[in-house]
């Protein structure tokens, strides 16, 4: 299992979560990614499109002035 990080900052929505489905399509199965984020939508938008394409959100959580959002690829 590989940890992989993905800076989404300054990134309006959609694009947090096209640049998730973009990253998500070189990981194999079980690596992990922390996406960084800016926008306050991808915490709902992420973890809703995780659900609908079989990938698991494992944490969330802010740090200075961004979000972290941890998958686990399915």
């Amino acid at each position: 299992m590989t940890r992989h990080e993905l800076d989404a900052r300054r990134l309006l929505c959609p694009l947090p979560v096209i640049r998730v489905q973009e990253k998500m399509t070189t990981l194999p199965s079980g690596d992990t990614l922390d996406v960084l984020c800016t926008d306050p939508g991808a915490l709902n938008d992420i973890p809703a499109w995780c659900r609908i394409n079989g990938h698991k959100v494992i944490d969330t959580r802010t740090e200075e002035h961004h979000i972290i959002i941890t998958i686990e690829v399915g």
